[in-house]
C-alpha cells in the first residue's frame, strides 16, 4: 500500500516538474516577442553545391547554367556582362557627369568623373543577375553591401542607370538581407551597426540560388551518405518532389511572390516550411493589371484559369529548375499540351489548330503568355529621360488577341 502511494506521489511530482518546465518555456518565448530578430539558419550546416557533384553530377552540370544559379556571383571578367573597352565603358548623365567602368590589375571599378576629374571609385565585388535581362552590381563598404549606380542592360547592349536611381551619381543604396534572400542561398548577418544598413560576413555567404536553396542545408546529408554509400535512399535532405501543392508553391513564392513583409529573419524559411509562418501573406484579391510581370509571377499565375481550375498546377509543372530552358518555347508549349489535348478529356484545345495545323501547338506561350514590359526592371539609358523596360513573359495565362494575331501572321508566311 505504501509503495503504491509513493509511486503516485512520484508520478505527480514528475508531472508537476514537466508542467513547470513547459510553462517556463512558454513564458520565456512570450517574453522574446519584441526582441530583435536574428539569423536562424547556420552557415556551418551548408555543404556547398560542389559537394553534390559526386552523386548528382548530371543535374549539377545542367543546373550551373540556369538563371537561378547565376543570379549572383563574385565579380570577375567572366561573370560581368558589360564591356570595359574604350568607347563602350561609359555612361554620361544629363548633367554631363560621367561614370566609367574600368579594369585595373586590382579588379573592376565604377569611377565617377565630375568636370573630367575622378571623384570616387568603387569596386565591382558582387554580380547580381544572370545577365539574361541585365545585371546590377554590389560593392563592399565596411561589411555592408551597396548597389553600384550603373547597371548593364542586356537588350540594349549598354551600361545604364540602375533601376530606380536618380539622374545623378549615387553610391548610397544599401542591399538588404531580403534582397539577398532571393539572389543568394545564404548570407550571415552581423549587423546593423549603429542603426545603419545591415551588415554581413563576406566570408560566410553562399552566392547564387544553388542546390541547397530548395533541398535545404546539406552538410549532414553529405556526411551521412559519404559514410554510408550502400544506403541509396537520401537521408537528411529535402525532396521537393514529395511536397504538397502548397509546399511547392510556398517554395517558389518566397522569391516570385512580389513584395513580402517578413515577420522572421531572412534565410529563416527553408523549402517545405509554411511561408505564412515567416511572412505576412496578403490574401486580398489583387487587380492583376497592377501586378508587374517581374517579381510576382505567382500572383499572375494564381489569377489564371489554368491555375484556378486545375487544383494541382504548380510552378514545377512547367519549369524544370535543374536546366536552362530559356528561349525553348516549344518545350513549354508541350507542357501546355499535356493538359490541353483531346486525349486529356477536358475538350480545351487550341481553336487555331483547324486552320493552322499542329504547328500552332508549339506557340502556346507566344499567344497566351506573351512578353510584356516590366516597370520593375526599367532603366534610364544614356541620353533618354524615359525609363526603358525589360520584356519578359507574363504568367497571367489567358487570351491575348494582339499577340495571337502576330503569331498567326508569322505562321501564315511560312
Amino acid at each position: 500500500m505504501h509503495s503504491v502511494t509513493r509511486y503516485r506521489y512520484s508520478a505527480i511530482t514528475i508531472l508537476m516538474i514537466v508542467l513547470c518546465i513547459f510553462l517556463f518555456t512558454k513564458c520565456s518565448n512570450n517574453g522574446n516577442k519584441g526582441a530583435t530578430l536574428t539569423s536562424v539558419n547556420n552557415y556551418d550546416s551548408y555543404a556547398g553545391s560542389e559537394k553534390c557533384i559526386s552523386c548528382h553530377k548530371a543535374i549539377y552540370d545542367t543546373h550551373i547554367h540556369t538563371a537561378h544559379f547565376l543570379t549572383s556571383g563574385i565579380a570577375s571578367e567572366k561573370n560581368i556582362t558589360g564591356s570595359f573597352d574604350s568607347g563602350k565603358n561609359t555612361f554620361i548623365y544629363s548633367s554631363g557627369d560621367v561614370m566609367q567602368m574600368e579594369k585595373h590589375p586590382s579588379g573592376f571599378f565604377q569611377a565617377a568623373y565630375i568636370n573630367g576629374v575622378e571623384r570616387k571609385s568603387q569596386r565591382f565585388d558582387i554580380v547580381i543577375g544572370s545577365g539574361t535581362k541585365g545585371q546590377s552590381y554590389a560593392t563592399w563598404a565596411d561589411n555592408k553591401l551597396m548597389q553600384l549606380p550603373i547597371t548593364y542592360f542586356t537588350s540594349a547592349h549598354a551600361w545604364s542607370n540602375s533601376p530606380g536611381y536618380p539622374d545623378k551619381i549615387a553610391f548610397n543604396r544599401p542591399i538588404t538581407s531580403r534582397c539577398l534572400e532571393c539572389h543568394a542561398t545564404f548570407a550571415e548577418k552581423i549587423g546593423p551597426q549603429n542603426n545603419g544598413p545591415e551588415a554581413f560576413n563576406p566570408n560566410r555567404m553562399i552566392l547564387g540560388v544553388d542546390c541547397e536553396k530548395c533541398h535545404g542545408p546539406a552538410l549532414e546529408h553529405v556526411t551521412y551518405q559519404t559514410e554510408h554509400p550502400e544506403d541509396k535512399k537520401g537521408k537528411f535532405i529535402i525532396n521537393p518532389a514529395a511536397f504538397t501543392r502548397q509546399q511547392s508553391l510556398d517554395m517558389c513564392t518566397l522569391c516570385h511572390g512580389g513584395r513580402l513583409q517578413k515577420t522572421k529573419p531572412s534565410f529563416g524559411f527553408t523549402a517545405g516550411n509554411k511561408l505564412s509562418n515567416y511572412f505576412l501573406i496578403d490574401t486580398t484579391a489583387k487587380n492583376v493589371d497592377n501586378i508587374d510581370v517581374h517579381g510576382n509571377q505567382f500572383g499572375l499565375m494564381a489569377a489564371s484559369k489554368c491555375f484556378i481550375k486545375s487544383g494541382t498546377l504548380t510552378c514545377n509543372n512547367c519549369h524544370n529548375t535543374h536546366e536552362n530552358e530559356k528561349g525553348k518555347g516549344a518545350i513549354f508549349s508541350e507542357r501546355c499540351m499535356s493538359c490541353h489535348n483531346t486525349q486529356h478529356g477536358n475538350g480545351v484545345v487550341c481553336k487555331m489548330t483547324s486552320s493552322l495545323g499542329n504547328t500552332i501547338s508549339k506557340k502556346c506561350v507566344d499567344c497566351h503568355m506573351p512578353e510584356l514590359p516590366s516597370m520593375a526592371i526599367a532603366v534610364l539609358l544614356q541620353g533618354s529621360n524615359m525609363p526603358t523596360p525589360a520584356y519578359m513573359h507574363t504568367h497571367l495565362i489567358k487570351a491575348y488577341p494582339e499577340a495571337t494575331k502576330k503569331v498567326m501572321d508569322y505562321l501564315k508566311k511560312l
